[in-house]
Parts: C-alpha cells; structure tokens; sequence
C-alpha cells in the first residue's frame, strides 16, 4: 500500500471575538472565574456577516494551489465537526467543493465533534490507500461559539469555545507528514453529559449535572490510546518529540504530559492567545510547529484529541523536511 499523509495544510480564524469582559457582564461570572477557563481575554467567534464554509473554501485553495493539485483529482471532501454549520439540514463539504470547482468528488461530513479530526484523517487515508481516491480535501471549522451559553453561569467551563478553520490535503504524493497509525475509542455510557437543546431560535449546549470521575476517564482514555499507538509502533513516549492536543484544558493537558513522563516542552500551548478550537485544535498546533520552525526531518508528531460522545483519538505522523 501507499503511504499515506498530509501533504499540506492550513488555518485561519474568522475577524469576530467574544471578550472576557463581555462573558462576565452576561453571566455573572468574575472575571479571575472565566480567565481560569479561557486563559486569554478574548475567544475568535465567527461574526453575525461572516460564514464558516467562506473561510473554508479560502483556505483550502490556498492549499491547493501551493501543492499544485487540479480540483477534478480531488475524489473526496469531507468536513468535520459537530454538525452546527452556516445553515440547517445542508452539506458544507458539497457547497466548498462547488466553490473550489471540485467535480468529480463525493462530498460527506463526518460528525464525531471536537474528534473529528482523528475520524476524518482514518476515513480519508482508508480510502486513499484502498485506492478508492488520490486526493482527500478535509476541513474543519463551524459556528459552535454561537452555542455557548453566556448568560448561564453554570456554563462557564465551556466559555472557552472558539471558532476556527483547517484546511487539510491528503494524499500519497509529496507527503509533509506521513500518516503512520491512528487510535480512536468511544465511552458511550457519558454520551449523555452534554448534549444540546432548542432555546428560542438557536441550539445551546448545557452540561448534564456534575458526573464525577470525567477528569480521571479523560486521563485514562488518554494514557490507553497514546501507549497503544506506541506500542503498535514500537515506540515509547521517549520518541515523542511533538505532543499536540485539543486545547480544553491546561491543567488536564499538564497531568497527561506527566503521567506519559513527555516534556511540556515538547508539547504546544496556545491557551495565552486561543481557547478551544473545536476540531481545529490539533491543525492549530500542527502549523504552529510548522510556523515556528520546531519541524525536524524524522520528528514523531502524536495528535491527540476528545470530543462529545465521548470520543477520543491518537494520530501518529511521521514528519518528512
């Protein structure tokens, strides 16, 4: 078979933001209360005029025009997230590929929430090396801050929900980052500790009461996925070089890199300039490596990452200089 990975990729963030401030005058909340969660003053939100599949389809051509693809060898497109596009019962994925002059694709959206990403990476590279594609478009990125709560105070460990965009290529040829396992798992017993609910003319996401032992599920479920991508690798977390996460929260991001015995230096932080990205997160970090130059030919990059359901994924790439 082909290896398979990312041949290139992309990030952007809409022009909107939702401040702190502004959080603790709808809420209630102090300020020192809601800067605990978000770690920065202000959260990128996609703006009343602005549209999630818009910056999506900008940054995907610009991905495809720096790896030289023509639109009509793309053979999939696919969007991941929660569901919560621009608009109601739509496909985001067929209106960027009818943007893009994508002809020949099918276009689908995975739905496994802030996991999606891990998901969508195992659809696309399955279906690259079984031969059924040459070339997978993934993006990333809906308007899940217009979910949040702000006025309810109880709602404050998910004030730090922000809005971004992925672009992803995947593919056989020219990889940047060869895909080299992927490890994804499911506790469907917490399905049932967040989910959402119609108020008034929107959906809002509420916690479902105080389950405890979630903190030490998402340790475990962590821990478990990490040490077996490794292992099936042949690998210890010695030979981790990037560790990159969704960005939920810091001190749970700490505890893990410790109990997996990686240095915090060889993780990404963003929390000081960004909340939790959704299913961006990972790409996040990923151009951030990328960005700051902390790439070397050889690197082992694990992403990591969770969402509702509750799911989690490990997705080991190999970088090649």
């Amino acid at each position: 078979m082909p290896v398979v990975g990312i041949i290139d990729l992309e990030v952007a963030f809409p022009a909107g933001r939702r401040t702190v401030r502004e959080m603790h005058e709808l809420s209630g909340r102090p300020v020192a209360d809601i800067l605990a969660w978000t770690h920065c003053p202000e959260i990128p939100v996609f703006g009343p005029d602005e549209q999630a599949w818009e910056l999506q389809a900008d940054i995907a051509r610009k991905v495809l025009d720096r790896a030289d693809i023509d639109p009509s060898d793309i053979g999939q497109v696919i969007v991941g997230g929660g569901g919560d596009w621009d608009r109601p019962s739509w496909s985001p994925a067929a209106k960027i590929a009818a943007e893009l002059g994508v002809t020949r694709a099918h276009c689908f959206e995975v739905l496994n929430f802030c996991s999606s990403s891990s998901a969508a990476l195992q659809v696309a590279s399955d279906a690259i090396a079984l031969g059924r594609t040459r070339y997978s478009l993934l993006l990333f990125g809906e308007r899940v801050a217009r979910s949040i709560d702000y006025t309810d105070p109880e709602s404050v460990s998910l004030f730090n929900v922000g809005d971004a965009a992925a672009a992803v290529l995947v593919g056989s040829d020219n990889v940047r980052f060869d895909l080299l396992r992927a490890q994804t798992r499911s506790e469907p017993t917490w399905s049932d500790f967040l989910s959402g609910e119609i108020d008034g003319d929107r959906m809002v996401i509420r916690l479902r009461g105080r389950r405890r032992g979630i903190s030490a599920l998402y340790l475990e479920r962590y821990q478990d996925l990490v040490r077996e991508t490794l292992r099936a690798l042949g690998l210890t977390p010695d030979d981790v070089d990037h560790f990159v996460i969704n960005q939920v929260d810091r001190r749970m991001h700490e505890r893990l890199l410790d109990t997996l015995g990686i240095p915090a230096g060889r993780s990404v932080f963003n929390y000081h300039r960004l909340g939790h990205m959704s299913s961006t997160d990972p790409f996040i970090g990923l151009c951030d490596l990328r960005d700051a130059g902390r790439l070397a030919d050889g690197d082992l990059v694990l992403l990591a990452t969770s969402g509702f359901g509750f799911s989690w994924g490990v997705t080991a790439l190999r970088h090649r200089a």
